[in-house]
């Protein structure tokens, strides 16, 4: 998000609304994470098995998670940091490097549910089967690759514009007159067996995205605000709206589903409905709603392509601030979506369409298990007067929050105990790998003790990591003047530049070698042998070119025409003359057409030696 930063402009006038205008968005690109089809099968599952009696859960886990983002919204806005990067800043190479490893396992884990997701509203509208639905969902990139290019506000856009979706399709199947004082019911705690604890933990894992809190702190950042203490506190008390009324809507949608999926389910006794391609099978009947499949499906791609978005934002965040590695977004969201859609594939193929249910919930948990290593953290930056000075948390604050912390980490470590309990009766698993799973909970629990006890051990002021670094002083060597520069031309305007920049580099003995490629298919095929109208008007247009340049006194001017492929044409020539710079123009192609044709300069830079300019 390097690129969107202090995009958005704050209004000077002291106007409420258009300044809260201005900072609406952040919050709820985070807020379709806690309506992503992930969160729709706890629901669901919850909703059939239990009834009413987990609507609690769901209300607390909102509670903590509007706490949970407004901190790391905070840590954003008040140090410019990111919570990836405070990590890189305070914690160790090998400590961030496994926080990172454990970031990108969460994400993945979310990804599958938006493979699963959108796969499963492919086939509740166009019938499409599941295993063909989840190999669809890989060409999504291509939307990220639009998006991106558009900047941050529109993305916003287009993200609010998902959830509008979501919101309209979903309410409109609510027909199913749920019982008021059973909803009032549920919203006492209570846990009714191990498995609506697993289930919970689940909803937990599904509303509290880890992701979210790195993205978050990170796309806070896209407002310029004013870097003063009351444009700091204007901007935190205006994301803590945005972030109350993103995650409130998010929460009404959540326990809407589970309300209707107990009101159906539950109450006319299917509490085997534990996942959505179940439940809509059984919507249609039930509900007297012959829009519900369609309705569902829409709702569901848009969720499982709202989150996919934001997902691959939070994954760039992660992998640049914990490790400083950058890559296109169109890439990580490629190669995300290939590891998520691996397992979706086998799961359906071995176990059928019916378990992408369970796959979904097991998702959920992952991410439940993941938060703990991303929260306290998040906590302890946010309380160390050091960073935050004037805007570190109250004392009432820190408690509240690790009282939330302590609670998520009871509940994983029951789940955890209880999962190993359970494995230990059965005879499906080899001792060797119950070890290895059992070893790997310990380290797991060693590095959040860790993770925990480190900044009360070490001092939370100590120095720092510098997120780039040790910085290296470089040598500058001394200026010497090109004796030859390469200028690769393609007659357009781009041409121009191209020789105005060479002009103002070269000296009047400097050898100017001037490129063109003809990039016909007669030159493709033949080559230098071929002799035909273009290339001849080509070659003249390139002596013009020279006969200015020489007019210029600048006497030593070759011409050189390249046939068939421009990248591989120039890189000829360049080894035949072996100049000391290469100026080119920049082309007409952006986003998809990037990618399909390419740019020249990424091919031609793996192949040479020198500096290469573009000139625009």
């Amino acid at each position: 998000m390097k690129d969107n930063k202090n995009l958005v402009k704050i209004p000077k006038e002291n106007n409420f609304y258009k300044k809260l205008l201005a900072f609406v968005g952040p919050a709820y690109l985070v807020s379709v994470g806690y309506m992503d089809p992930g969160n729709w099968a706890t629901d669901i599952a919850g909703g059939s098995k239990f009834g009413y009696s987990l609507i609690w859960v769901i209300l607390i886990s909102n509670i903590m998670a509007i706490f949970f983002q407004t901190l790391s919204a905070k840590l954003g806005i008040v140090t410019g940091y990111d919570l990836a990067q405070a990590c890189k800043r305070h914690y160790g190479k090998k400590i961030n490097y496994l926080l990172w490893i454990l970031c990108e396992i969460a994400i993945i884990a979310t990804d599958i549910a938006e493979v699963l997701g959108s796969a499963i509203g492919l086939n509740l509208i166009f019938k499409i089967p599941m295993i063909y639905g989840v190999i669809i969902t890989g060409f999504d990139t291509f939307l990220l690759l639009i998006l991106d290019k558009l900047g941050i506000r529109k993305m916003e856009a287009f993200i609010l514009c998902l959830i509008a979706i979501i919101g309209i399709s979903f309410f409109v199947e609510i027909i199913s007159k749920p019982d008021y004082v059973g909803i009032m019911s549920g919203f006492i705690p209570n846990i009714p067996n191990s498995e609506a604890l697993y289930i919970g933990i689940g909803i937990l894992g599904a509303t509290i995205m880890p992701h979210n809190l790195y993205l978050h702190s990170s796309i806070v950042q896209t407002r310029d605000i004013e870097k003063t203490k009351k444009g700091i506190k204007q901007a935190i008390e205006f994301n803590n709206i945005d972030s109350i009324f993103a995650l409130s809507l998010a929460f009404l949608v959540n326990a809407g589903i589970l309300i209707l999926a107990a009101s159906v389910f539950h109450r006319s006794g299917n509490f085997g409905v534990d996942d959505i391609l179940k439940a809509h099978k059984l919507l249609e009947p039930l509900l007297g709603n012959t829009l519900a499949p369609i309705l569902f499906g829409v709702a569901l791609i848009a969720a499982g392509q709202s989150s996919t978005i934001t997902g691959t934002y939070a994954g760039q965040i992660v992998m640049e601030g914990f490790i400083n590695l950058r890559v296109q977004p169109w890439v990580r969201r490629l190669i995300t979506r290939i590891i998520a859609i691996v397992p979706s594939i086998f799961t359906i193929i071995y176990f059928g369409e019916s378990s992408s249910g369970s796959l979904l919930i097991l998702s959920q948990v992952l991410l439940s298990l993941q938060l703990s290593f991303a929260i306290i953290p998040l906590i302890h930056f946010v309380g160390n007067k050091s960073l935050m000075n004037d805007f570190v948390i109250s004392l009432k604050s820190k408690i509240a929050a690790w009282i939330m912390a302590f609670i998520i980490v009871v509940l994983n470590i029951s789940l955890v105990v209880e999962t190993l309990k359970s494995w230990a009766s059965s005879s499906g698993i080899s001792k060797l790998a119950y070890l290895s799973i059992v070893l790997l909970c310990v380290v797991l629990g060693i590095l959040l003790l860790y993770i925990f006890l480190e900044p009360f051990i070490n001092n939370e002021s100590r120095k720092t990591i510098d997120i780039h670094g040790t910085m290296h002083i470089p040598k500058i060597n001394s200026i010497n003047p090109y004796n030859s520069i390469a200028l690769a031309l393609d007659f357009t305007k781009n041409d121009e530049a191209v020789l105005s920049h060479a002009v103002n580099l070269a000296k009047y003995h400097t050898k100017l070698i001037l490129i063109h490629v003809v990039e016909s298919a007669g030159a493709n095929i033949y080559g230098t042998k071929i002799n035909d109208v273009e290339s001849k008007i080509d070659l003249k247009k390139l002596n013009i070119y020279a006969k200015q340049l020489k007019a210029m006194n600048f006497k030593n001017v070759t011409c050189e025409i390249g046939y068939g492929k421009a990248a591989k044409s120039i890189v000829h020539i360049l080894n035949m003359y072996s100049p000391d710079i290469l100026i080119l123009g920049t082309h007409g192609h952006h986003g998809i057409s990037d990618l399909i044709f390419g740019t020249v300069t990424d091919k031609i830079k793996h192949f040479v030696s020198i500096p290469i300019l573009i000139a625009k």
